[in-house]
């Protein structure tokens, strides 16, 4: 096989059959797919991992300009690709992607950035029997940092104190308007994955409770007690804090709703670092309307980018961010671990790390 150096001066397409694939002991180079960014970045490191002929690389943008079928047996989707997209929103670089996993006939794993896997294509490709795997873990530290961070701010009213700043305004918070003690208060965490369960972690080292919902009462530490997400309107009336991690699924999609956020005392927060779907976005509006939702952090929205008309931009006491809360300078190379990861165990037929299909 061409060293990647040799692979990177003459742009060459290797081609293969289409006999199927054996990854231990295997008569023929794995083709890799993935975007020239991403072979430009890693594809050294990658080459460096795969006994000598083990491994052949094929670009997206390659093989979207050729006619055929690609000849693809794994895939890499590494976060340039996806994004600066959106459900709603897909970039050219996404579509391009996409259309050549589709014809890939060969493909029988794809590695993707985020932590979750809701696309339609993953579903499309996994129902072709291709294994589809998350960065699930990657992301967990940053996300819950974000949350920290937010939950803090809203608390100690800072929103509150910019919005002052800009009007120049001395507003001191006192009296009524001081901040109250997050020691004490309690927090209902939807979604107890690696984000969640971090987020809980950091929360109960500030003195707070934290009551978790996942989809069974199964204990998980290091919460205080556990909940099925059918059980949530029962422990939301003594909810300071709701933040949604979850995933998204028929389970928790409009879980955060209206009926939700009028079980949750007044003067309660509301979080989602999940998915823009799972909160019912006129409900999170009105609720902070009439006050009885003292403030919100929303990294994600029901459609993105945020309709520049939306009421929650000029809300002062909610912290808008565009779907960032994972970024992070070294999230890249958490999610190319778990891929260098994966890479090992598809070659020697192991189980793969966050396979979709095996995720409780």
């Amino acid at each position: 096989m061409r060293s990647f150096a040799a692979l990177r001066m003459t742009n060459s397409h290797d081609t293969h059959t289409g006999q199927p694939l054996v990854s231990a002991g295997m008569t023929r180079p794995l083709t890799l797919l993935l975007s020239a960014h991403a072979l430009k970045t890693w594809g050294s490191r990658i080459e460096a991992a795969v006994p000598a002929g083990g491994l052949s690389f094929r670009t997206a943008e390659e093989a979207l300009a050729a006619d055929g079928p690609c000849e693809a047996d794994i895939a890499f989707m590494t976060r340039e690709v996806t994004g600066r997209s959106s459900k709603d929103n897909p970039t050219p670089e996404l579509k391009g992607f996409e259309t050549v996993l589709r014809k890939s006939p060969g493909l029988k794993w794809l590695q993707i950035h985020p932590a979750g896997a809701e696309r339609p294509l993953y579903r499309e490709l996994r129902g072709r029997g291709v294994k589809v795997t998350t960065a699930s873990g990657a992301t967990a530290v940053t996300v819950s940092h974000s949350t920290l961070g937010a939950l803090i701010a809203l608390n100690r009213r800072f929103p509150l104190l910019a919005d002052a700043q800009r009007r120049h305004a001395w507003e001191p918070r006192l009296g009524e308007r001081s901040p109250r003690d997050l020691k004490g208060q309690c927090a209902v965490i939807v979604g107890l994955g690696p984000i969640g369960r971090n987020i809980a972690a950091l929360l109960k080292m500030l003195g707070m409770s934290v009551v978790g919902a996942r989809r069974s009462a199964e204990a998980v530490e290091p919460c205080d007690r556990t909940i099925a997400y059918g059980q949530l309107l029962d422990v939301l009336p003594k909810a300071d804090w709701l933040i949604l991690c979850c995933p998204a699924s028929p389970l928790t999609r409009g879980i955060a709703n209206a009926a939700a956020f009028a079980a949750m005392p007044a003067g309660s927060h509301f979080i989602n670092v999940a998915r823009g779907e799972i909160a019912v976005e006129r409900d999170v509006i009105s609720a902070l309307k009439s006050g009885h939702l003292a403030g919100a952090y929303l990294d994600v929205v029901e459609r993105e980018p945020l309709d520049p008309a939306s009421p929650l931009w000029d809300m002062p006491n909610v912290i808008v961010s565009p779907h960032t809360a994972s970024h992070s300078l070294g999230q890249n190379e958490a999610i190319f671990d778990i891929f260098l990861d994966n890479l090992a165990r598809f070659r020697g037929g192991l189980g793969l790390r966050n396979d979709v299909d095996n995720l409780a």
